[in-house]
């Protein structure tokens, strides 16, 4: 039997269609349609998605056609049927939508029942197509990049950022990021978005059972990007559990391409849990003795907790030929090679400021060509739109640091 559910404000209209269904049938609370899908769904209260949705379209045909349509994106599966003027407006509208039917004001439970099942029908044809799967996605998961840093103030949300918006001009609609640092993360300020939907959103209620729903309650990027947002009150941070991150990772990795987790500085609970779901780990520090000193802690602790992937990547922020330091004399402390160096730039605080990643906007600056070498390092050059550079900053043996020199030893870094 197919699971229906219905919306509308009318009592009347319920009494027919639990005539029509013999009351089997689940009503959404009596009042307006809902906003957008991610209000249908909460009012379903956990219950499962519905393979039918009979909307009452008599009082805001346009909203109920909307309504349609953003539902179909979210449950391609299910059948809507709408109930309410079937004139040729209306008609192309809802045809353009994929609503299934317009079932007339004044029908009977007898016409009601049969355009309930005919969906129905329908619906059950559309579920076992798309749960056929094909060659080229079966077994597919996307890749988890998490950037990490010892500390903050090192431009770790500016590469993770940048690193997304590209990743969603490649592939559009293929990224999702995450907001991972949990109290104070500040992706959304970087990417300009008000969201209506945190991080808390997506591990409660009904977007923690269904991956339909989650995507309802991502904030959209105008570059393509989904993104989910830190709270907006760090107290939120309680409501989130590492177990919280870890099943989110893998549900968006089970539909996204590419899953790009911004995290807080060092190894909190939660960064722990990101690091366990990570296919690629960008490691970012700046070229000062206090961040140098942190990544070779942060380094030899990934290392013990045997959380270390193959694919790592470390990155040289804010590297200059004025700073003290030398790359060399940040290789022999953190005791690996340094894979890639990206320099000082004075499009970034505009950037910053301005909300719109280097990567968006297609500034020509050293910066933005380093970050897209980062991108091609981490994912390759397939879908760039670029062609591949001559070569890229390679890392020397991680066995065999090339040796500081003398005035690194003069720092007398612990």
């Amino acid at each position: 039997m197919s699971r229906i559910v219905l919306a509308t404000s009318s009592a009347e209209l319920r009494d027919r269609v639990h005539q029509a269904t013999a009351g089997a049938f689940l009503p959404l609370p009596l009042g307006p349609l809902p906003a957008d899908p991610a209000q249908f769904f909460a009012q379903l209260e956990g219950a499962p998605l519905p393979d039918v949705v009979l909307l009452d379209a008599r009082e805001d045909p346009a909203h109920a056609v909307s309504l349609a349509a953003r539902l179909q994106q979210h449950c391609p599966a299910a059948s809507v049927v709408l109930l309410g003027d079937q004139g040729p407006e209306t008609a192309l509208a809802a045809l353009r939508a994929g609503v299934r039917d317009i079932v007339p004001p004044g029908a009977g439970a007898a016409e009601i029942r049969l355009a309930l099942e005919l969906a129905g029908q329908s619906a059950q044809a559309r579920a076992a197509a798309l749960a056929e799967p094909t060659s080229a996605t079966a077994g597919a998961a996307g890749r988890v990049i998490s950037v990490v840093s010892p500390k903050g103030g090192v431009g770790k949300t500016t590469v993770a950022t940048n690193m997304a918006v590209e990743l969603a001009r490649r592939s559009p609609g293929s990224t999702v990021l995450v907001d991972l640092d949990i109290q104070f993360g500040d992706v959304a300020s970087a990417l300009d978005l008000e969201p209506e939907y945190f991080l808390v959103d997506t591990v409660q209620g009904p977007a923690k059972q269904d991956s339909m729903v989650l995507k309802t309650v991502l904030t959209q990027h105008p570059t393509g990007l989904h993104v989910i947002a830190a709270p907006d009150s760090p107290a939120d941070a309680d409501m989130v559990t590492s177990d919280d991150v870890a099943h989110l990772l893998r549900v968006l990795a089970s539909e996204f391409r590419h899953v790009v987790v911004d995290t807080a500085p060092g190894l909190s609970e939660h960064t722990l849990a990101v690091l366990d779901e990570t296919s690629d780990l960008v490691l970012v520090t700046s070229m000062d003795v206090p961040g140098v000193r942190g990544m070779r802690k942060e380094i030899d602790t990934l290392r013990r907790l045997d959380l270390l992937p193959p694919a790592h990547h470390v990155v040289l922020n804010f590297a200059s030929p004025k700073s003290l330091l030398t790359v060399a004399d940040v290789e022999f402390t953190i005791g690996t090679g340094v894979d890639l160096q990206l320099p000082r730039s004075k499009a970034a605080p505009d950037s910053i400021d301005q909300g719109v990643p280097l990567l968006q906007s297609g500034v020509r600056d050293p910066l933005t060509r380093a970050l897209r070498a980062l991108v091609d390092r981490v994912v390759g050059t397939e879908d760039s739109g670029q062609p591949a550079p001559d070569s890229y900053p390679t890392r020397r043996s991680r066995s065999q640091p090339r040796r500081a020199a003398s005035r690194w030893r003069r720092t007398k870094v612990a």
